[in-house]
């Protein structure tokens, strides 16, 4: 008796969910059709979303993720659907108005979703995985650490530069730049957040931050970073399986880093009881510490910012060295500009300021157009706490709004956006400065620090840190070769920020006297 009387109330079960899934999409019609909205263009898929799962996991492993989702705009257009994993519907926009609308004019219409979940075990509480008044705490004890002030203060970085200087071979020796850049974005980062470097690019016999935890050297620091955040990428595209992906190298790799900032929640917590009056910088660990004891919150809300730190702006002056070496006509006049303002590192001329860096609009133009071709955050997300619409992206002419139903996953690509026809003209797709002095947009067809209330509290550091590190690098080198393959589109590997994945190999040679 037991078995038909299972069967009959999972039937009853069944049932009852059909049934509801059917109402459900009845009152969602209902609602489009008010809202006057219309469907996007769909991608053709399996009911279970299993056939776009494979080609996107397939892309990720050949290190072709950016790439394939912008492929999927070239053949569907600026916005469309597709069946994610279990046969939920995404939907998928780079256009400007839809952006504007998710990031500014409809933002409590949207948050992280599951984030918080997939990114917990690396990055806990903290600035990018929560929403709300916690997100809104977080943001308002960063905001001092970012004032015009505290961005201007060059000397902080000058010491940092001139050690990377001394790490770059002289003799014309190929080398990876983007490795050199990641050790002296941790540096800098960590002295401007938390008052002292790990020392990353430290001399032989040395002993930093880093050799006294468990990640060993700065290359194991990386590799712990990496990967952990590598696996962070997987669980988000698992979406609400990604409770599936929690092997034991990645919770090795979150304890490796964790220990790495432990030192400084240390230290943080011991400049409380112990306070240096002479310290008058804005020491954003400091300024945690004094709200909390709580070694967990202080590591959370330092690791969230270091990630932003050092990865966005490493992303960024690696690209500029890959797009440098490949056209030298842009390096001969990035650096004429630079020697006519600052003078070369022979004759320097006055000192480097950030109101001098602005002076120079061709280096202005130079990084729009980095930032343009390869935005360090290439593509996001957002989900649906309500049933609302986005402007544009329906219809047979996408014209019409489009329906988002609650609980809906929206993503978007910044990185399609960027190289968009009809928006940056018919050689969007090449690196061209110069379009920036003739008027190219900057509005919200050009986001790569975000838009909204979650726009990026450390641009301008970022653009001066990279700016800062230009001019040095410049005054210090004439000459520039590319020491990789002639390619115009680098191998993309992108995890939460966008890196090249062989790497930046050039040559580069001192200017003489």
């Amino acid at each position: 008796m037991l078995a038909p009387t299972v069967l009959f109330i999972g039937a009853i079960y069944l049932t009852y969910h059909i049934l509801r899934s059917f109402q459900q999409a009845f009152r969602n019609r209902r609602t489009a059709k008010s809202l006057g909205c219309e469907p996007p263009q769909k991608v053709p898929s399996d009911p279970l979303g299993l056939m776009n799962f494979f080609e996107l996991a397939q892309a990720a492993k050949d290190s072709r993720v950016v790439e394939a989702i912008a492929g999927y705009y070239d053949q569907y257009g600026p916005t469309y659907s597709l069946t994610g994993l279990g046969g939920v519907t995404i939907v998928s926009t780079s256009e400007p108005e839809n952006l504007k609308a998710l990031l500014a004019t409809q933002f409590h219409d949207f948050s992280l979703g599951t984030r918080h979940r997939e990114f917990y075990p690396l990055l806990g509480d903290g600035i990018f995985t929560l929403d709300g008044t916690g997100w809104s705490h977080a943001r308002s004890l960063l905001r001092p650490q970012f004032t015009r002030d505290q961005v201007a203060d060059l000397d902080l970085m000058d010491s940092h530069v001139s050690r990377l200087i001394e790490l770059i071979p002289k003799n014309g020796i190929d080398f990876d730049i983007q490795r050199l850049f990641f050790l002296l974005t941790i540096d800098s980062a960590t002295h401007f957040l938390f008052g002292e470097p790990v020392n990353a690019m430290h001399s032989c016999g040395q002993t930093g931050v880093l050799e006294k935890t468990a990640v060993g050297d700065a290359q194991g620091f990386a590799e712990a970073f990496n990967l952990s955040q590598e696996y962070l990428f997987t669980r988000n595209r698992f979406m609400g399986l990604y409770w599936l992906i929690n092997p034991k190298k990645f919770q090795d790799a979150c304890r490796r880093v964790h220990e790495v900032v432990d030192h400084y929640v240390q230290l943080a917590l011991e400049s409380k009881k112990n306070p240096d009056k002479s310290e008058s910088r804005y020491i954003f660990a400091e300024a945690l510490a004094a709200e909390t004891n709580d070694p967990r919150v202080l590591r959370d809300n330092m690791l969230n910012i270091l990630l932003a730190g050092r990865d966005t702006t490493a992303s960024l002056l690696s690209s500029a060295f890959f797009y440098l070496a490949r056209h030298p006509h842009v390096w001969d006049r990035l650096r004429g500009a630079i020697i006519e303002e600052f003078g070369d590192s022979l004759h320097p001329r006055g000192k480097i300021t950030q109101g001098r860096l602005k002076d120079i609009p061709y280096l202005r133009y130079f990084l729009n157009e980095v930032l343009r071709l390869l935005p360090p955050v290439p593509f996001n997300f957002r989900v649906a706490v309500k049933d609302t619409s986005l402007p544009v992206g329906g219809g047979p002419d996408g014209k019409a709004p489009i329906f988002i139903r609650k609980g809906q996953l929206v993503t978007y690509s910044v990185y399609a956006m960027h190289r968009r026809e009809d928006l940056y003209g018919p050689d969007s797709r090449s690196f061209r400065p110069e379009r920036w002095e003739e008027g190219a947009s900057r509005g919200w067809d050009f986001l790569p620090f975000n838009g909204g209330p979650r726009i990026c509290l450390g641009q301008q550091y970022a653009l001066t840190e990279a700016s800062y590190t230009l001019v040095r690098l410049l005054q210090q080198f004439d000459g520039i070769e590319n020491a990789a393959p002639a390619v115009e589109e680098p191998r993309i590997m992108s995890n939460l920020t966008l890196s090249h994945l062989h790497g930046v190999s050039i040559r580069l040679y001192p200017a003489m006297s």
